[in-house]
């Protein structure tokens, strides 16, 4: 047995290398596993839900110099195969970090727990009583890239609201992925969460990405978190419902009456504090009655940013490279940033709405009426005024965490945790009615 499976072996747990002779036998051992796991998660109640996590984040501190050089192993692959700044940025970890992932379980844990409340309750002419009721949606599968962070976070997520998980992470992160899985399930077996609950998929045979994608009847719902490739591949094959993460080309736009002062701030905060995150900014709209728009680029270039504009962007600053018609529908996770000026507030919705995904949208500005105008008529799951969109994340917002930032219109948008990871379903109290 290696060291990495040492802990989650002290726990009666060793993940194996796949025996089957096919992905479709792999997937369908693991989600059945996983199935009967989650049976018996749905019977817990809260409190005993709470206990396991808090028993994993307790474990995961415990893993610290496991997880640090696992991750180690990965950062060193990682740089060998070229991976940018940017992603490894997302890879790594360290002491401060991986305290944050340990924090943010705990802080699931303590989250109201969602199983089991009333949405609404209705008393129908013959005395039938109607209740609806958020219950787990069952086992589900999560695919994901470079960020180890995600195996805590959604197993955490999807333990507290009663589900199973499989887990699927990308190969950058393989390492760290069974090192943080080997701690968490320690912790959460000793709290009575059965085992099979969270799952890493042992193989990364992309042809059991697909099995997972048919896992009709088997997986109740797909999450894909990475970039648009994976997304898209996820959307065109599966069979299994999506919660579909699109990529976050995230707009701010600097209205005339905007606070100078508030501008540059928060245009420098929504690009460069972490540009490898789907909330970062990755194209600033200058209303061109801004008196302050040469101070807002100098701040970003001053900063390290390359800035590529339109025809009045650049003749802010001869710095800025010429922008192309890609560079408007491009999500940069790097130091990148397209600039284009625009004549009022029409004709930057006007821009959000040919180019933004959906994600995060922001605009500074001292006008109230332009503030709400913008709050309604963007068409985002996240839509900010005056403040950075580096803030659209499931911890911020009090969440916990999340599972992602859902772009589509359907079941649960925006930040993804514990509620979206609920369905519900209908009681129906008689006494003894029948229908004539």
């Amino acid at each position: 047995m290696t060291a990495e499976n040492t802990l989650i072996a002290e726990a009666g747990y060793t993940p194996v290398e796949s025996p089957e002779s096919s992905p479709e036998a792999l997937i369908e051992r693991l989600a059945s596993a996983g199935r009967i796991a989650q049976r018996t998660l749905a019977r817990m109640d809260s409190p005993a839900k709470a206990h396991a996590l808090h028993r994993a984040a307790q474990a995961l501190r415990e893993a610290e110099p496991d997880v640090l050089a696992a991750n180690a192993l990965d950062m060193a692959a990682g740089a060998a195969r070229g991976l940018t700044g940017a992603m490894l940025d997302r890879l790594r970890l360290d002491s401060g970090r991986l305290a944050g992932i340990a924090d943010a379980v705990d802080a699931v844990a303590d989250l109201p727990d969602p199983v089991g409340d009333v949405i609404d309750r209705a008393e129908r002419p013959n005395g039938l009583q109607l209740s609806r009721v958020r219950v787990p949606i069952g086992l589900i599968g999560i695919i994901y890239e470079s960020r180890p962070n995600v195996t805590a976070d959604a197993a955490a997520l999807c333990v507290r609201a009663g589900n199973a998980v499989l887990l699927r992470g990308g190969s950058e992160a393989i390492h760290s992925n069974r090192a943080i899985l080997n701690a968490l399930v320690k912790g959460l077996v000793e709290g009575g969460v059965p085992a099979d609950a969270v799952q890493l998929m042992p193989t990364q045979d992309r042809a059991a990405v697909g099995a997972m994608l048919r896992a009709t009847g088997l997986i109740d719902m797909i999450v894909p978190r990475g970039g648009k490739s994976l997304v898209a591949r996820v959307q065109a094959d599966a069979r299994v419902p999506v919660l579909a993460h699109l990529d976050g080309i995230c707009h701010t736009y600097v209205h005339a009456a905007a606070d100078p002062e508030m501008a540059r701030i928060v245009a420098l905060n929504a690009k460069m504090r972490r540009t490898g995150i789907c909330g970062a900014m990755e194209t600033l709209l200058i209303d061109a009655a801004f008196p302050a728009a040469q101070d807002i680029v100098g701040d970003l270039l001053g900063a390290g940013c390359e800035l590529r504009g339109d025809s009045r962007a650049q003749a802010l600053n001869p710095a800025i490279l010429p922008a192309t018609d890609e560079d408007w529908d491009t999500e940069y996770l790097d130091a990148v940033l397209s600039v284009a000026v625009v004549d009022g507030l029409d004709a930057a919705l006007d821009h959000i709405a040919r180019h933004s995904s959906g994600h995060t949208d922001a605009i500074v500005t001292a006008d109230n009426a332009v503030a709400e105008r913008f709050l309604g008529e963007v068409d985002s799951a996240i839509v900010m005024v005056n403040a950075s969109s580096q803030f659209a994340d499931g911890g911020e917002f009090g969440l916990g965490a999340e599972i992602g930032i859902a772009t589509g219109r359907i079941h649960a948008r925006g930040p993804v945790a514990l509620e979206g990871l609920t369905t519900y379903k209908w009681q129906v109290r008689g006494n003894g009615q029948t229908r004539p």
